[in-house]
């Protein structure tokens, strides 16, 4: 039996690193940043604030919409504490030491979750719901060390020639590897025992993401720029005359805020009024996805690579406009409304997901990058995510509570218009150009679609 030596380049990802001709100790701490970012990944379908876990977690715990809302939005809202540790991280170059500190603090919290309904007492009524809430809020504060660490360090690292096609190829594992473990979550939160259902499931998502942050420990610690001490006031009036980067946080704050107003309720909305379980909820949203994200990522980022970020994010987005919209044909049992939107949209948001990330790291200067983004985290998160979610709960909250939309047009099919229309407006008007991008325009990329789909290849020239 002869052994077949696959030459080095062989897979992807090497072919990429020998396209930059990267060092071994760079090829391999993109691999370790890539295996972190899979952990995280699958820390974050057990861990967040819409997940079917949390749903099933904050129904028990008798949450209404606002109290959802708030369980969304309280990550977002942490968001601002990442100034301050851009600021610190700018001035020590110590990313790996804030990251691995307070990240894995963020991440241990959630061992704890499951637990809540049995250790905190159900009187006073509503004691556990806060229980959660406050660990959610201590946990999500110490989590914003992280972005502003691995993102930066992940410029610092990829050369701009390979990250788009970098960022597709991680996406891709990402995705496949949700398909398996969504399904074998969701199979446990529909056949566990009430009692140590949570206990389980948590204990699951925390390792996980101890295990993402694990893996920066054995990353190559690499910075473009020298340190310095930047100062809060200085980095805004930067940004604020960096009209691309200033349009590009108007634009994404605006998404997130619409994409926002309605999307964290319909995981909710198709457990509690549609009636599915886990298990369907897990195949028909996150397993489609998955599958929809394995089929096109590759090719979204090629196009990015070929058409230019502005391109791709206009034409991602204007369809991502149109995907809540098949929840407006939904009733009870019927999963249809659900496979559809999470399958077509994952070919949308996983577009418009990566052309955000190559925008931002275009867009700020490698001197101030993590300040930079920092800023674009908190105020895409605060004002875009944060508030779009608690306006969505507080409207159906209020309609609810005025008897208004209760037929089969009920109330929050009215705010999925009603997110329609802002999303189709951002789309439409909001787009930013970049000074680097590629030349190729929308209606190039819009055709190259359409000549791929005539022939079951999407993006066929890119």
């Amino acid at each position: 039996m002869s052994i077949v030596h696959r030459p080095y380049g062989s897979t992807p990802l090497n072919r990429l690193y020998e396209e930059a001709k990267l060092p071994q100790v760079i090829r391999r701490s993109l691999s370790l940043i890539l295996l972190g970012n899979l952990f995280g990944n699958l820390h974050g379908i057990i861990c967040g604030g819409g997940t079917t876990a949390m749903i099933g977690l904050a129904n028990q715990l008798q949450a209404g919409d606002f109290a959802f809302g708030l369980l969304n939005g309280i990550p977002q809202a942490a968001a601002l504490l990442q100034i301050p540790f851009s600021l610190l991280v700018n001035r020590t170059h110590k990313r790996k030491k804030y990251l691995l500190t307070f990240g894995m603090f963020s991440r241990f919290l959630w061992l704890l979750f499951g637990f809540i309904p049995l250790v905190v007492p159900q009187e006073p009524a509503g004691l556990a719901l806060w229980t959660l809430i406050f660990l959610l809020g201590i946990s999500s504060c110490c989590s914003s060390a992280i972005n502003v660490c691995w993102f930066p360090w992940l410029s610092d690292l990829a050369p701009i020639s390979i990250r788009g096609r970098w960022f597709s190829i991680r996406d891709s594992v990402v995705a496949a590897c949700n398909l398996v473990f969504g399904l074998v979550v969701a199979r446990l939160l529909d056949t566990l025992p009430i009692e140590s259902r949570y206990i389980i499931i948590f204990l699951i998502g925390g390792t996980v993401g101890m295990l993402d942050m694990l893996c920066f420990a054995f990353c190559e610690e690499v910075y473009s720029a020298p340190p310095q001490r930047m100062h809060f006031a200085g980095i805004v009036k930067d940004i604020l005359h960096n009209k691309p980067f200033l349009r590009l946080v108007i634009m994404w704050t605006a998404w997130c805020f619409s994409a926002n107003l309605c999307g964290p309720y319909l995981a909710r909305y198709s457990v509690n009024e549609m009636g599915l379980t886990f298990t369907q909820m897990m195949v028909f949203s996150t397993a489609a996805s998955s599958i929809a994200t394995i089929l096109v990522i590759s090719r979204w980022g090629k196009a990015l690579d070929h058409y230019g970020c502005r391109s791709v994010m206009l034409v991602a987005a204007a369809a991502n406009s149109f995907i809540d919209l098949f929840y407006l044909f939904s009733t009870p049992g019927n999963v249809v409304p659900v496979l559809l939107r999470n399958f077509v949209g994952a070919m949308c948001w996983s577009g418009t997901n990566l052309a955000a990330n190559s925008m931002q790291l275009s867009a700020s200067p490698d001197e101030a990058r993590p300040s930079y983004i920092a800023v674009f985290a908190c105020v895409t998160s605060l004002v875009g995510t944060t508030l779009g979610t608690l306006t969505g709960g507080l409207l159906l909250e209020g309609w609810q509570s005025a008897g208004w939309f209760t037929g089969a047009f009920d109330r929050f099919k009215v705010l999925i218009l009603v997110a329609f229309c802002c999303r189709l407006a951002v789309a439409a008007f909001l787009v930013p150009p970049l000074q680097n991008d590629r030349e190729g325009t929308p209606k190039q990329l819009i055709q190259s679609v359409l000549n791929g789909l005539a022939h079951f290849n999407l993006f066929r020239k890119a």
